[in-house]
């Protein structure tokens, strides 16, 4: 999955922001991991709404205050802000395991348009292989809250040797009873182009704070 962000540089949302710039720095954090693309912006009233129930769902999975082991979860901001002190002031409380994209960054945009997203906010969420579990988790995540990743988690076949801890190696995961429900509710799609970024298909929406806010 780190492919899709090859050649560029990713930022990590900490106080020092840090710069992913290498293929083997993307790889550590995004690769083996159901990646969630977060598109928002300042100026968005329903994703100020939403974002505080975001940033719960994600810190519930990812921190080691709330779970032993950290979910093989990734989210990359893709903002959709008029100015870069918009999103600056956006990821201002949110956690500092997000990662995302410069704001002088044109891929930013390329992905709304590659993802086929018309509203915001949105949440695309991607296989490890880089197939699309679902364009738009908002309302799911509002619902249901930590529960989606154990939904997606199997839905994407994720449980697999590599996602077992070590001493479970030789036993092959096990499946509910509601697999094959999960399995027709997300579709999973085909890989989305590689390379340094996104090109061609329909372009979303424009309006508002940013090109996809309506």
């Amino acid at each position: 999955m780190a492919s899709l962000f090859w050649g560029r540089v990713l930022v990590r949302n900490n106080s020092e922001q840090d710069l992913l710039e290498t293929e083997a720095e993307h790889g550590r954090r995004l690769e083996n991991r159901l990646l969630l693309l977060f598109f928002g912006a300042q100026g968005c009233a329903r994703c100020q709404a939403f974002a505080p129930t975001l940033r719960d769902f994600f810190v519930r999975l990812t921190d080691e205050f709330h779970v032993v082991r950290a979910a093989q979860l990734a989210l990359v901001y893709v903002s959709q802000d008029a100015t870069a002190e918009q999103q600056a002031l956006f990821l201002r409380d949110m956690p500092e395991r997000w990662l995302f994209l410069p704001f002088e960054d044109d891929l930013r945009r390329d992905l709304g348009r590659l993802f086929s997203v018309r509203r915001l906010p949105a949440v695309v969420v991607l296989k490890p292989d880089g197939g699309v579990l679902t364009r738009d988790a908002a309302d799911e995540i509002q619902r249901l809250g930590p529960a989606c990743f154990a939904n997606w988690q199997e839905a994407a076949e994720v449980l697999d040797r590599s996602f077992l801890p070590p001493e479970d190696l030789d036993e092959p995961p096990r499946r509910s009873l509601t697999e094959p429900l999960r399995r027709c509710k997300y579709r999973v799609e085909a890989e989305p182009g590689r390379g340094r970024g996104p090109r061609g298909g329909a372009g979303p929406e424009e309006g508002g704070a940013g090109a996809l806010f309506t």
